[in-house]
């Protein structure tokens, strides 16, 4: 993401017009403290060891939730630690923006696989045309770029259409996000697949060193091509099984298998490629699969030589793999129609998106739901990062600097929205360096602060929350060991103004001030509606999360 340059300084001021109800408190602002999440006090916890006047005030004083912002809440696979890009995009967008793994699962966890359009139509041109289908993709478990289970469902879909006959599978290996030598248990895991099913036959398999490059190594993309497509390859077998068990023995192991082609008993590959067949590509993830897809649907193709073209071939990638692609797309992008900041520009109103470098591109990009658009009276301002080797040099990164241009920001009264971001908590934790995150999270509290009494003094709105955990939980409490990475901890959302202080008993206390005691009652993406409540604009029919406010 190319980092935009900082908005020069605004010359032009409009005051903000003041709200029909007197229970809206304009200005709006949404602070989103990185890498801030929620867990017991611990040595590991950089959060509860800090000295936090402001956070722990403002959690006394009003409204104060935990939502979940990992896993599956945020449509991430199920216990993946949450991440800046999603929990911008959720809380932003105002609905749980499934990422393909878990989109898909779902899709076959309630049915709506079974009657995707894309796969059912091409499986009844097989059908009509006396064509065959090919299924390809990578027999793994990994989850990163492909899953079995979306092979198994796309069997079961063919028995249940009443096509049993002409289905091929051309297998690619992995042995980089699983062991180097599972294939054995997976093609044989397939097997028996397709012995209960009645569907498929293996034709091809290949290293996805070859199948799956992404470099543009096309010398490893025509070795599986010729073996898929043409039934061609220095490597012939009758077994798949075989096959892998003799290259182990040569010590190639799962990614560099070389690409094989099964054959019948005469000796014949088993299934080629040919004119009106259909593909299906079942990898979801896009990186890997563009090469081969080129490969196979371009006309003006010329990084090798393909050998006869192909007529009238349907191909059905499971994800979108690259615009304008001559395919069919089984499951198109989540589009974020609505989020908070078209809502609030529909409404007329200025907005600011605020941010120093390292997550300049959430408050922006991710925040707007993923579009490059800027909106109408949508300011950005960008706040240089410290330019050194390691966040724990400068613990405080800039968010000092961050919060005393959001007050100046605040002093013309020009914003009814402000969306800004604290990146010091999540960037230092990062490092591992425990008591540079505890200096990070206690100069951030400082910002916090400040910002806290300018909104509040303007009888304003501040809704303080995180994006995901991180600093919370910086040590394996069972091994002593650093932890660096994001964690799948909850987080605070902080809802303070005049009317909301009115509010807090309707809402769970904080016992011993502690905030891990609170159990989630939402997930991230209930913050784009609450958000909107609070500014007393209408919440768009897209946004399918709940506001936070009682009822």
């Amino acid at each position: 993401m190319p980092v935009q340059p900082a908005s020069p300084v605004l010359t032009q001021r409009e005051s903000v017009k003041p709200p029909l109800d007197s229970k809206i408190k304009l200005p709006l602002v949404l602070l989103v403290l990185d890498g801030w999440g929620i867990a017991p006090s611990s040595r590991g916890n950089a959060i509860s060891i800090a000295r936090t006047p402001n956070m722990d005030k403002l959690m006394q004083m009003y409204p104060t939730v935990a939502v979940q912002a990992a896993g599956e809440m945020v449509g991430l696979p199920w216990a993946e630690m949450g991440n800046s890009e999603v929990g911008h995009l959720n809380i932003g967008s105002g609905k749980i923006i499934y990422q393909n793994l878990p989109l898909i699962n779902k899709a076959i966890s309630d049915g709506t696989f079974f009657k995707n359009e894309r796969f059912l139509n091409a499986i009844k041109a097989v059908k009509e045309r006396g064509g065959k289908l090919h299924i390809m993709g990578m027999v793994s478990d990994g989850g990163i770029h492909s899953s079995q289970d979306h092979l198994f469902a796309l069997l079961e879909m063919c028995r249940d259409n009443d096509l049993k006959d002409n289905v091929f599978i051309h297998g690619f290996l992995d042995g980089r996000d699983t062991e180097k030598n599972a294939a054995l248990g997976f093609i044989a895991k397939l097997e028996t697949k397709m012995h209960e099913t009645g569907v498929g036959k293996i034709a091809s398999l290949a290293g996805r060193f070859y199948a799956m490059d992404r470099d543009n190594h096309w010398d490893r993309i025509e070795l599986a091509y010729q073996a898929i497509c043409n039934g061609k390859s220095r490597d012939m077998t009758d077994s798949p099984l075989k096959a892998i068990e003799v290259s182990y023995a040569k010590n190639v192991f799962d990614e560099e298998f070389y690409p094989a082609v099964i054959t019948s008993e005469q000796g014949q590959p088993v299934a080629t490629v040919t004119d009106n067949d259909v593909i299906f590509f079942f990898n979801f993830r896009a990186d890997r699969a563009r090469e081969l897809t080129k490969a196979f649907v371009l006309p003006g193709f010329s990084k090798f030589e393909r050998g006869a073209g192909l007529n009238g071939l349907t191909f059905v990638c499971m994800t979108e793999y690259e615009k304008n692609l001559p395919v069919k797309v089984a499951f198109e992008p989540d589009t974020v129609k609505q989020p908070v900041a078209r809502v609030v520009a529909d409404a007329g109103w200025n907005q600011l998106h605020i941010a120093e470098t390292e997550k300049y591109a959430h408050v922006t990009f991710f925040f707007n739901g993923g579009g490059e658009d800027q909106y109408p009276n949508e300011d950005r301002v960008l706040i240089q990062s410290p330019r050194v080797p390691s966040y724990d040099q400068t613990p405080a990164m800039s968010v000092v600097v961050l919060a005393d241009r959001i007050v100046q920001e605040l002093a013309t009264k020009k914003y009814q929205f402000v969306v800004a971001n604290f990146a010091n908590a999540d960037m230092v934790g990062h490092t591992g360096n425990l008591q540079a995150a505890i200096q990070a999270v206690e100069a951030a509290d400082t910002a916090i602060g400040k910002v806290a009494e300018a909104v509040l003094k303007m009888n304003g709105t501040l809704v303080v929350t995180a994006d995901h955990g991180n600093a919370e939980e910086m040590v394996n409490l069972q091994t002593g060991e650093i932890i660096k990475e994001h964690s799948t901890n909850a987080v605070p959302v902080i809802m303070a103004n005049a009317e909301l202080q009115q509010m807090r008993n309707m809402f769970p206390p904080i016992l011993d001030g502690d905030l891990s005691r609170l159990q989630p009652s939402g997930v991230l993406s209930d913050v784009a509606p609450t958000v909107l409540s609070l500014l007393g604009l209408p919440v768009p029919s897209d946004m399918t999360s709940r506001s936070l406010l009682p009822r």
